[in-house]
């Protein structure tokens, strides 16, 4: 009798965060679960060889140098399953979810990317994304398990491993940081479907700041700018640099993302590919801020 091959292998990809990475996998890495890969970005404090110990059944591809977010594609391909779930290292899925996702999957064959919930360990609310999620600014298609969605945090998500091998997977160019906007953008370019299923759970226990550093800002806000001129109208990019110069003359943080936007925008030209006018205007629906509540 052939070995049953899982539908879905979770992908974790780290780097010197080995305490909450194992915190995590004691919830990932549980019997009759899916296997896990471990995609370790060059640490240097003993990750692998801690998770080695701690979890014999975790398969860890260690990378000879850090990818950022391109870590998590070496771990798509590593995977054998049709399903990819990802897992950051201070995240977790709750029991059941994900062959959840796997049967929504089986079921909508054009759905590549099935967004999950998230609540925060530390006191069980829910996170900003999930709420904007759950109010569907961009409807329903004809058919889906759930609202459509632009936009998700990776570690919420899962990902028919076809659809990210075929457009690509997450870009070296923005390296870490608002690395999904781009694969949503070439998903839905490509005619895939990208849901949100409220009754699927990730858990997460963030292991760094409660608010980004002003490098983590510099990086973020980069990206979003790089995104823009990569797949969005001209006239978006243009204007989104043109904000960004404006507020350099004045803030050191934003004058080290125009500079790191600058060193990038050669490739960034040579690798754009503007997406058509339908999902250009829907992202930018997708991008609106989540109206407050006036109750």
């Amino acid at each position: 009798m052939e070995p049953v091959v899982p539908r879905v292998t979770v992908v974790v990809a780290t780097r010197d965060r080995r305490a909450s990475l194992l915190r995590s996998l004691a919830h990932l890495d549980v019997p009759g679960g899916p296997p896990v890969v471990v995609v370790d970005n060059a640490s240097a404090d003993g990750t692998a060889a801690a998770v080695r110990t701690a979890h014999p059944g975790v398969e860890v591809l260690e990378l000879p140098v850090n990818t950022g977010a391109v870590a998590r594609t070496h771990g798509v391909r590593r995977a054998r399953a049709p399903y990819v779930a990802f897992a950051d290292d201070d995240s977790w899925w709750e029991p059941g979810a994900l062959e959840a996702a796997a049967d929504l999957l089986d079921a909508h064959p054009r759905v590549a990317v099935v967004v999950g919930r998230v609540r925060m360990a530390a006191d069980g609310s829910e996170d900003r994304v999930t709420r904007k999620h759950r109010a569907a600014a961009l409807g329903r298609s004809p058919g889906s398990p759930g609202p459509d969605v632009l936009s998700f945090p990776a570690f919420a998500a899962v990902v028919r491993r076809e659809a990210h091998l075929a457009v690509g997977g997450f870009s070296p160019l923005l390296f870490f940081g608002g690395e999904e906007h781009l694969l949503a953008l070439d998903l839905a370019a490509a005619g895939w479907q990208l849901v949100f299923a409220d009754e699927l759970l990730a858990w997460h226990d963030p292991a760094g700041p409660d608010r980004p550093s002003a490098q983590r800002w510099a990086l973020q806000t980069r990206n979003d700018v790089l995104v823009d001129w990569l797949r969005r109208p001209l006239s978006v990019a243009l204007a989104a640099t043109a904000r960004l110069a404006t507020r350099a003359v004045r803030d050191p943080a934003a004058r080290g993302a125009l500079a790191g936007l600058l060193r990038r925008l050669p490739a960034a030209l040579r690798q754009r590919r503007p997406v058509p006018a339908e999902v250009a205007r829907r992202f930018a629906t997708a991008q609106r801020p989540l109206a407050r509540s006036t109750s």
